[in-house]
């Protein structure tokens, strides 16, 4: 990885820009975005569809390439709902989409590409129907890897992970990893060791701003808008 030329102000600036949008203009598409959430490039996530809710502390990353899809589609009234607690992380690529529910816990991450779907979309005879949505539930502190896939009518329970590229068809139970396709338990967690989660993370919201920031600042310091510039137009200047 290539160094930072960007001055502290600068990347301030960005960083402030990217929740003023993600305030100004995703805010009002959620039917409710909690407290202390984290969006980088927020132009990129894509939001369609009424009753999308996030809880507080979210992280939310999204790149041009890999856009970050919420999405509620229902043919049956008071149907479509996609609920996602505290703390959770959405990384690029994450599609969820919902026909009837997907309910998801606290402390829950998704890794690159993950996608949550609640229906086929589709009818295994009647291809131009949406097909019958069963309620997908996610339990605290779920972890789903790269790439993985969950089905309707899945529930999974709290701690377990779910191995990337792995597609599951049925409910999980709490405390396991599970992988391939389609998926099974392949380790069960020791209940003894305790689970270090996002919300121990978040404990102290400020001291863990002014910490990143710290960083920030000394990653960055010396470097001038000139410098930064330069770097732009010849990438290997200063390295």
């Amino acid at each position: 990885m290539r160094r930072d030329h960007k001055p502290y102000y600068v990347k301030k600036a960005y960083l402030n820009f990217q929740q003023f949008y993600a305030r100004k203009f995703l805010r009002p598409h959620f039917d409710h975005l909690g407290k202390g959430g984290f969006f980088l490039k927020p132009w990129c996530v894509e939001l369609f569809g009424p009753s999308i809710e996030i809880g507080d502390y979210a992280t939310v990353i999204a790149t041009p390439d890999q856009k970050v899809r919420l999405s509620v589609w229902a043919d049956r009234e008071n149907d479509g709902r996609i609920q996602i607690g505290d703390y959770c992380l959405i990384s690029p690529g994450v599609r969820i989409g919902s026909a009837k529910r997907i309910q998801i816990g606290d402390n829950c991450m998704f890794a690159g590409g993950a996608y949550i779907t609640d229906s086929d979309w589709h009818g295994v005879y009647d291809r131009v129907s949406t097909g019958t949505p069963e309620p997908v539930v996610i339990g605290d502190n779920v972890w789903v890897g790269d790439g993985a896939i969950v089905c309707k009518g899945v529930e999974i329970g709290e701690n377990s992970i779910v191995g990337a590229r792995a597609v599951v068809v049925k409910n999980t139970p709490p405390n396991v990893i599970t992988a391939g396709n389609p998926a099974s338990i392949v380790k069960r967690l020791d209940p003894s060791i305790p689970i270090n989660k996002r919300s121990h993370w978040y404990s102290d919201p400020t001291a863990l701003a002014r910490g990143f920031d710290d960083i920030d600042r000394e990653k960055l310091a010396g470097n001038t808008l000139l410098h930064w510039i330069r770097s732009i137009f010849a990438p290997k200047f200063g390295d």
